[in-house]
């Protein structure tokens, strides 16, 4: 199967790039900045990912740090690849511009694991629970806002199901499962469509029981991103109501990885999780 596209992927593995040439040059983002008239954090900048470098910009980095050949073809090749654009931009009006960034991410990365204890995840979420989120969360929101959210959510949501899906592992708290977001009958539906994502091959659900008591990630929902380039680090994307963080040290990764396996070695088996979702979804009423 071919790998999908990112260009927020891409731009990232660029960033990562040319940190490491500037690392094997021995250079600090001060005295790189300087050799190319940059300032130190417009340097940092680039080395996150998080702005677009301008070709002529990574020329000059390129010359800095002694790149040619078949290294720099592919290094431009890459940075042309990052300025394209993914679906999401056409939805920059319904995505907070920090969402949009895990998003593009989310869409280049090969697998993703997670642990959510509130929220079904958005790649999970049926319309109508996607909407009675949105209206808990910004009941200002307008009818066009809230349509232009679901559509926007419908398409990331083709990640579990397109030719190259995307591989997720994910751990709800029981809490998830119990709180009646949008009333008794859209929760029902939203257990149900559980079941059904449960059961796709690249999908793997589990539910952490409330009798389980105190465990690895008490109030804390996060993801964990993988991507298939050698050389992508994985990536830890944690939110909030209004802002998000990434962590990608060592430290952090091999951190919330242990964690991850701790959940779900205490969670429900799949089989028993699905068991689980029916019967809580039967008794609603």
């Amino acid at each position: 199967m071919a790998p999908r596209s990112s260009p927020t992927a891409r731009r990232r593995r660029l960033a990562t790039a040319l940190r490491q040439l500037r690392e094997q040059r021995n250079l600090n983002c001060t005295e790189a900045g300087r050799a190319v008239g940059w300032s130190e954090s417009k340097v940092s900048r680039i080395e996150t990912g998080r702005v677009k470098i301008a070709q002529p910009d990574l020329e000059r980095l390129l010359d800095l740090y002694e790149v040619t050949g078949d290294t720099r073809a592919g290094l431009l090749t890459l940075a042309r690849q990052a300025t394209h654009r993914g679906w999401w931009r056409s939805y920059s009006d319904a995505l907070p511009s920090w969402f949009e960034n895990y998003v593009g991410l989310e869409n280049g990365a090969k697998s993703l694991f997670t642990y959510q204890n509130q929220l079904v995840h958005g790649l999970m979420q049926t319309e109508d629970y996607a909407a009675a989120i949105f209206a808990a969360h910004q009941p200002a929101l307008s009818a066009d806002e809230v349509e232009r959210r679901l559509a926007a959510r419908a398409t990331r949501q083709a990640l579990l199901t397109t030719a190259s899906p995307l591989y997720v592992w994910a751990v709800l708290d029981e809490a998830v499962l119990r709180r009646l977001v949008g009333g008794p009958a859209t929760m029902r539906a939203q257990l149900h469509r559980l079941l059904e994502i449960a059961a796709l091959p690249n999908v793997t659900l589990q539910v952490m029981p409330f009798d389980e008591g105190a465990h690895a990630s008490m109030g804390t929902s996060f993801e964990l991103l993988q991507f298939p380039e050698q050389g992508d680090t994985a990536i830890i994307y944690i939110e909030d109501l209004t802002s998000s963080q990434y962590l990608e040290t060592p430290a952090d990764i091999e951190r919330y990885t242990l964690t991850f396996d701790h959940l779900r070695a205490s969670a429900f088996a799949p089989e028993r999780s699905a068991e689980f979702i029916a019967q809580v979804a039967s008794g609603m009423t």
